[in-house]
């Protein structure tokens, strides 16, 4: 399956975190190493992200530098090698030629020459970006290269003398998606609709939980997404009051609301996709009112994500709208103004609104600039989910609200004027479920 992204878009970023770095500096990126799931057998591998980021490349065992300024080649790949005997077992290697020829590196090393080149190639910069603390291992073997200069300072050696995050300055060129970046995304979108769709239909067959989790991978895998994005999240009845409930074994029930948090992962880049819908394929009363006050909450927190307004705009919208509608229900007492200052709204609902996505799920990226929200610009995609929980054990409420969790999510991608919504290929009001469900 070919790439939506570009090679020259990946030597692109690669050009633009070279420029916010400072001179006679080099950045090391690791890539992400292969993960032991029991024994022999290893986990589905999955690229670091910033690696991934930067190259496009999907092996382990390989370590990204970036030198500015370096005469023979600014971005350099150490990668293994090609090996036919290994590929026999285990697939197809680019090797160092493959890293020039296919990902657009100026320069390219295998990977067990890494200790004696790299070194030489510390030598004389003063800075190093390098993501400290997330592989030790890894650490440990920058250290013991800048330590090997060290030794040699009486003999004329200049060791770089200071370590500066790279993240601090990659993840925010991630906050903001490019065109292909957002085709990507929109693709994962519809996959993961379509998915959310086929399990509405399902669940009047009843069955349980695992039945619908299975619906969504296979139509995930089906159009080419070869992953969630995350663990599905398929809770019916009072586990949809759990947030992160992921067991996904309990029998589907007559009556009963099924919430499904799920979305693909497409060409390394996430959806995240949350609808809640009844069982019987109805609506009962009680299930109907606090659906529709979760889902105005949600069109007002979108319809308040655009360029200017902060980030925390479509949190404090739908937090408006999810206390007024409690009020009303007769959940709360008093004014909106004291059941939002006194937070009476939190055993209801205990999330934020939403978070940035892309290649994570719960993306990188500041949600604050200082001390003030960050506001929202041309090309950030964030989720909005607000969502309201009965837990089944909250006595303090009449019986017949109780054991109701109700999310609705979609992914929205701030556009010049506004924003556009990438999810809305899966009905999200009553009629449009009931209907889906009847067909």
């Amino acid at each position: 399956m070919s790439s939506i992204v570009p090679v020259k878009e990946f030597a692109a970023r690669r050009r633009k975190l070279m420029d916010v770095m400072a001179p006679d500096s080099i950045a090391i990126l690791p890539a992400a190493p292969e993960r032991v799931r029991n024994r022999d057998v290893l986990h589905p591998y999955r690229q670091d992200s910033d690696f991934f980021y930067l190259t496009g490349f999907d092996e382990p065992d390989a370590v990204l530098v970036l030198i500015p300024g370096r005469e023979h080649g600014e971005s350099v790949l150490f990668c293994k090698e090609r090996n036919p005997e290994k590929e026999l077992w285990d697939g197809f290697l680019a090797g160092p030629e493959g890293a020039i020829e296919r990902f657009g590196m100026d320069d390219a090393f295998p990977i067990s020459d890494i200790d004696d080149i790299l070194p030489g190639m510390l030598e004389g910069r003063s800075r190093i970006y390098y993501p400290l603390g997330k592989d030790h291992q890894f650490d440990t073997r920058v250290m013991d290269w800048v330590k090997s200069l060290r030794a040699k300072v009486r003999t004329g050696a200049h060791p770089p003398g200071e370590f500066v995050s790279l993240e601090h300055f990659l993840h925010d060129l991630r906050l903001f998606k490019s065109a292909n970046e957002i085709k990507v995304m929109a693709k994962a979108g519809e996959i993961s609709a379509e998915a959310h769709c086929r399990a509405m239909k399902r669940a009047r067959k009843g069955g349980f939980e695992y039945h619908l989790e299975a619906e969504l991978i296979h139509t995930f895998m089906e159009h080419g997404a070869r992953s969630t994005a995350y663990p599905s999240i398929v809770g019916g009845g009072p586990n949809a009051c759990i947030l992160h409930y992921i067991e996904n074994r309990a029998p589907l029930k007559e009556g009963d609301l099924v919430l499904i948090d799920a979305g693909c992962e497409y060409q390394c880049y996430a959806s995240d996709i949350t609808r809640t819908f009844p069982v019987s394929g109805k609506f009962s009363p009680e299930q109907r009112a606090l659906y529709e006050v979760v889902l105005a909450a949600q069109y007002e927190a979108i319809d308040a994500v655009r360029p200017g307004n902060h980030w925390n705009h479509s949190h404090e919208a739908a937090l408006r709208v999810l206390t007024r509608g409690l009020i009303d229900l007769g959940l709360l007492s008093g004014t909106v103004e004291e059941a939002i200052a006194g937070e009476a709204y939190k055993p209801f609902f205990m999330h934020r609104t939403g978070h940035w996505l892309g290649m994570d799920v719960h993306d990188v990226g500041d949600y604050k600039v200082g001390d003030a929200w960050r506001q929202l610009e041309p090309g950030m995609v964030l989720t909005v989910e607000p969502g309201l929980y009965i837990a089944p054990d909250n006595t303090d409420v009449d019986e017949k609200w109780r054991g109701i969790g109700i999310r609705i999510e979609d992914d929205v991608v701030v556009t010049k004027d506004g924003c556009r919504v990438l999810t809305d290929g899966v009905p999200k009001t009553i009629t449009e479920i009931e209907a889906l469900m009847a067909d």
